[in-house]
């Protein structure tokens, strides 16, 4: 299976910490590499077909600080669908104006729904077909741009739907929220002032947030496993739906 990688802050935080910690999980998940940065409206979007372990590409994103408040990252091991870019997550569509991203760790057997012009895969996964269908439904069920309690009510409907297909682990962010949904494996943690000192599991790097942060900040960091071996990462339940925004829960 995959590993994913999500963030949401209240200020445009750079994640190179996190980021360090999942590229070293690249041995065994090294089909592929993919990040998503949101800046406003605007989205840098880099993908590479190779592990992070060996792409020049990774060791840029590792070393940019780029600053976003909202970021999904994706290493790769294939279940369905050639190791190519076209297959390389997070995957990106436009909707209502906006951009979304969209990764997924898991696998979706005999899932082969019906989608219009507006949203077809390019590649040939699971995933892909996963959130056009996701985009093509939300397209369905609003006709005018919803608000985020909205979209959380659609997205905790439409889940279980692709549950009953198999595995369904996903990141999903228009910019403006993180909406990350655990169906087998998925953790959360939220830093928040006062902020400590962070040590990444696989790797023998810490990093002491309390100088890069302020007491306003707040940042919320989700993955497939628990990047840091110091904190207190919290588990999903089975089937269970999260919405972060601001770096802190939503509450509907």
């Amino acid at each position: 299976m995959c590993q994913l990688l999500g963030m949401n802050a209240n200020t445009p935080t750079d994640v190179m910490f996190s980021f360090t910690g999942l590229a070293t999980r690249a041995d065994e998940h090294k089909d592929g590499f993919g990040i998503a940065f949101f800046e406003g409206r605007g989205l840098r979007h880099f993908v590479d077909h190779h592990s992070a372990r060996v792409s020049p590409l990774a060791e840029l994103v590792k070393r940019y600080p780029i600053k976003s408040d909202n970021v999904i990252a994706h290493i790769r091991k294939a279940t369905q669908g050639r190791v190519a870019l076209e297959n390389t997550h997070p995957f990106q569509r436009e909707l209502w104006g906006r951009y979304w991203v969209f990764a997924h760790n898991g696998n979706l057997v005999d899932f082969h729904p019906q989608l219009h012009a507006a949203f077809k895969p390019v590649g040939d996964t699971d995933s892909e077909r996963a959130f056009c269908w996701l985009m093509q439904e939300l397209a369905k069920a609003h006709c005018a741009v919803p608000t985020i309690e909205e979209l959380s009510r659609t997205l905790a409907e439409l889940t279980p739907r692709l549950n009953r297909h198999g595995t369904f682990n996903m990141l999903l962010s228009n910019g403006e929220a993180l909406w990350a949904h655990g169906s087998t494996k998925l953790h959360y943690l939220l830093r928040r002032h006062p902020f400590g000192q962070a040590q990444l599991a696989d790797e023998d790097l810490s990093i002491d947030f309390a100088q890069h942060t302020t007491h306003q900040d707040r940042v919320a960091v989700i993955a497939t496993e628990p990047l840091t071996s110091n904190e207190d990462w919290v588990a999903f339940q089975p089937g269970e739906l999260k919405v972060f925004v601001g770096g802190a829960l939503f509450a509907a």
